[in-house]
């Protein structure tokens, strides 16, 4: 009896790590709790494993693994050269505000992060959609500026495109 309950207790700490936020605002000030950790020193960016799944929406977080993957195979940078929650490859962020500026409607929203970068004003997009059962981030940046879009861009090679990369 007592191994069963440890286990159901490892089971749930196992998938909170996982679980998504109840609101589309918390799951972007989480990706920036984790990105100020990040520049502080500590740990992998929101993009990376072991945010990435908690964070991101599958289909995100599927061509965010895709582009680590390229990245490993060629050596090469991917299509993100920058970190796209700063909006660069140094930053800053300063005086987070973090607002639902289209409210959530069909399971989809927009949230925008506002901050300042050394001194400058930065705005940041997030689309957000609801899934397993809360909010994740399934796009950052709008248009041209559009990380999925980034993302979704051919490569030269990669096993997932069944061309090996020669390094």
């Amino acid at each position: 009896m007592r191994s069963a309950l440890m286990l159901a207790g490892l089971m749930l700490v196992s998938m909170a790590g996982h679980a998504a936020e109840p609101t589309p605002d918390a799951t972007v000030r989480k990706a920036y709790a984790v990105t100020q950790k990040t520049l502080d020193g500590g740990g992998e960016p929101p993009w990376r494993p072991p945010h990435r799944d908690a964070l991101m929406s599958k289909s995100l977080a599927a061509l965010f693994a895709r582009d680590d993957r390229y990245q490993d195979e060629s050596g090469d940078i991917g299509h993100i050269g920058a970190d796209p929650f700063i909006q660069g490859q140094d930053g800053e962020v300063k005086n987070l505000k973090v607002t639902v500026t289209q409210a959530p409607a069909a399971g989809k929203a927009l949230v925008t992060a506002s901050f300042r970068s050394f001194g400058k004003a930065m705005s940041v997009p997030f689309r957000m959609v609801e899934e397993g059962g809360g909010w994740r981030i399934d796009d950052i940046g709008v248009g041209k500026n559009s990380v999925r879009r980034d993302l979704s861009q051919p490569y030269d090679c990669g096993s997932f495109m069944g061309k090996p990369c020669k390094r």
